[in-house]
């Protein structure tokens, strides 16, 4: 494995060092004089493949009951449109806890090899840690870096450098999708544009959007067309106010057809309370989230309360607690708004998605929402076509909505099989 530059996510600082051995030692002759690790990551860059076929000094083990270190993988964006990659390496001996954390960060510009290759070296630095730790010999050599490639890769702040764009980072997107058959035909035309401006003092982002849709569907005496255009431009700014409050200002303009708005804008301030310290929001949060404002809206047709456009205050409330651990993964929240000046106006939204390691080879997962909606007051009068319902263009009248989903997963066999063979893929 060669050696790299370990970019760390503290102060912007080069960590030098590289595990570069890929064969097990003399000593190591057997699965039993190795590590068993158990890797548990859902997002992106969970490429298990690629590392355990760079890292083959440990057993990559499919269950965590048999494991001697669990490692937790989570990441979260970073201010120059990379990534920051936490892992976590969690001891499973009960006698003797272990716990440590690295991170890696990504540049926007690095491809998937790249950062892999870097997260790879990290995940690899804090293995050899842990066999350490735990008394294992034998396993990795270490060695420092080549002097020359020692200082070519680091993350800087803004006095360290004089940048020109001051720490903005901008991207454009486009898309463009044609399909059909002889009786259907179907085009879309998506662009977005972000711009944003992250330190450790404040978040500044703007983003916007186009989408264009058209679809053609031959019917039996007739032929059905609908060709509708959206747009949306957001603004967030964030500040902190202490260590577990934070402080932003929410705008937002934009059409949106399939609410029978031909243009809306809005404007909220926003203040949110974390229970847990910002730094731990990979791994667990606790947050209360209040935002209040008004927004304006235009519509396309008469609402069904007689209304061309208006202007309403709305207030939301969120509580949201999130948590990977190595017993699973949970995410509940509950979100209630209302118009301030009817009550009557109101919507209660509840979230939630958990998975369970039961026993060893057993895990249980279980999600779904559900929602009492009485605030559509953007509803046109005159209702939908049964086109526009049977393809779900338009938004009908509702008092509530759900979704519910479970599944389990049993795994059993050999947990020490380590090999990887990538020929002939799979093409089914």
């Amino acid at each position: 494995m060669p050696t790299s530059i370990l970019r760390s996510a503290a102060g912007g600082l080069v960590l030098a060092c590289a595990v570069v051995s890929t064969g097990l030692a003399p000593e190591a002759t057997s699965a039993q004089d190795l590590p068993n690790v158990f890797f548990d990551c859902d997002g992106r860059r969970c490429n298990r493949q690629y590392f355990r076929t760079e890292i083959t000094w440990v057993n990559w083990v499919n269950d965590k009951e048999v494991a001697d270190v669990h490692i937790i993988m989570t990441s979260q964006g970073a201010g120059s449109g990379g990534r920051e990659y936490i892992l976590d390496f969690i001891g499973t001996d009960p006698f003797e806890p272990y716990s440590d954390s690295h991170s890696y960060r990504s540049f926007s510009t690095d491809t998937e090899v790249e950062t892999l290759d870097g997260i790879t070296q990290v995940m690899s630095l804090g293995m050899a840690l842990f066999a350490n730790h735990e008394g294992y010999r034998d396993l990795v050599d270490v060695v420092g870096p080549d002097p020359d490639e020692s200082n070519k890769q680091f993350i800087v702040s803004q006095d360290d450098v004089n940048d020109p764009w001051n720490l903005w980072v901008f991207s454009v997107n486009g898309q463009f999708e044609v399909g059909g058959e002889s009786t259907y035909s179907n085009t879309r035309l998506n662009s977005t544009l972000s711009a944003g401006r992250t330190t450790p003092d404040s978040r500044v982002s703007f983003w916007g959007t186009v989408r264009h849709n058209r679809v053609s569907i031959e019917l039996t005496d007739s032929t059905f067309v609908d060709t509708r255009t959206d747009w949306d431009i957001n603004n967030t700014l964030i500040y902190p106010l202490a260590a577990h409050w934070s402080l932003g200002v929410q705008s937002q303009a934009g059409r949106m057809v399939r609410v029978n708005q031909d243009f809306r804008a809005e404007m909220t301030g926003a203040v949110e309370y974390s229970v847990f310290p910002y730094e731990e929001a990979t791994r667990r949060a606790f947050t209360f989230y209040y935002r209040v404002g008004p927004a304006y809206r235009r519509y396309l047709e008469r609402t069904q309360y007689d209304e061309m456009e208006e202007t309403r205050w709305e207030q939301t409330l969120q509580i949201r607690f999130s948590a990977r651990q190595p017993w699973g993964n949970a995410d509940f929240s509950a979100t209630g708004s209302h118009f301030l000046h009817d009550f009557d106006r109101n919507l209660l939204r509840l979230d939630s998605s958990f998975e369970f390691r039961i026993v060893r080879g057993l895990s249980f997962s279980v999600g779904g929402n559900v929602a009492w909606v009485d605030d559509q007051i953007y509803l046109s009068a005159g209702g939908v076509t049964d086109e526009e319902a049977l393809l779900r263009l338009q938004q009908r009248a509702s008092s509530f909505d759900y979704e519910f989903e479970s599944g389990f997963r049993i795994q059993f066999g050999s947990i020490y099989n380590n090999a990887v063979n990538n020929r002939i893929g799979r093409r089914w």
